[in-house]
């Protein structure tokens, strides 16, 4: 009898998890190189702003000037692609602007490239879809971020340094422990150990360039892996990723940035 039970249990929580999932459109695998920003409007991506909704966007959030998509950051939010991706390179062109807004006004830019994006928009913390995120936040871009629901399907596998950070997170270090870890955050393998939250903080050995520069951002994710490449560096990696596919979302977090180029590759051979 209990082991019926259990079995019904476990049959119940995955009807759960396909019903909520249900309407994410089917992953599609790029057969070509295609960019996902045309340069003059946000065709292929709608905004969601937390406390508003979809498409929602009195403030100007989101806005595309000069062929560039303009994030003001003053409201929490992101665009998010109409199409869901598996077996793809990604690669995003941004720099940081000036403004930076409460409660982040005197903290570090940040924003994030959100890959294998699902389930309802505003399903985590009334702003993100639940995801695997790229962070982009100073001396910190190329963080892996589970954006889950703590549960074992939201989850990656990372090789780690023996050691953790100042603030209680895992390092990458490649040929390391391997940790598998369904929420929080788990550093570049050369970020500052005196990395501190405030305003336009830069670690010494950070890859990425200083403000009012462009830089590259690039994920490849290849299966249940992700490898992650900033300015041509690999600065994380990550196996056993669940999910595996989906969406992608980029955010708006207190802090102003552009971005002139995303680009969804096919992987190359």
């Amino acid at each position: 009898m209990k082991r019926r039970i259990l079995s019904l249990v476990l049959c119940l929580v995955v009807l759960d998890v396909c019903l909520a999932y249900a309407d994410d459109p089917a992953p599609q695998t790029p057969k070509e190189t295609r960019e996902l920003f045309n340069g003059h409007s946000l065709e292929g991506w709608y905004t969601f702003i937390k406390d508003r909704g979809v498409n929602d966007d009195p403030k100007g959030v989101f806005t595309v000037t000069d062929g560039m998509i303009h994030i003001t950051g003053e409201e929490f939010g992101c665009i998010t692609t109409e199409e869901a991706f598996c077996d793809y390179r990604i690669i995003v062109e941004y720099k940081w602007g000036e403004k930076r807004w409460p409660p982040r006004q005197s903290c570090t830019r940040d924003s994030g490239l959100l890959v294998h994006s699902v389930g309802a928009d505003g399903a985590f913390g009334g702003t993100w879809l639940y995801s695997i995120e790229a962070n982009i936040i100073e001396g910190g871009v190329g963080d892996f971020i589970v954006v889950g629901d703590g549960s074992d399907q939201f989850s990656i596998t990372v090789e780690t340094a023996p050691e953790q950070s100042p603030q209680g997170q895992f390092i990458w270090q490649q040929g390391g422990k391997a940790e598998t870890i369904n929420q929080g955050r788990v550093d570049w393998f050369a970020r500052d150990p005196k990395w501190s939250d405030t305003a336009d903080f830069r670690g010494q050995n950070d890859v990425d360039l200083p403000h009012g520069q462009w830089n590259t951002l690039e994920v490849v994710a290849e299966g249940d892996t992700l490898d992650v490449f900033v300015n041509g560096t690999l600065v994380n990696q990550a196996s056993k990723v669940r999910p595996s596919s989906g969406r992608i979302q980029i955010q708006s977090e207190a802090a102003e940035i552009f971005i002139r180029r995303i680009t969804l590759a096919p992987l190359s051979k």
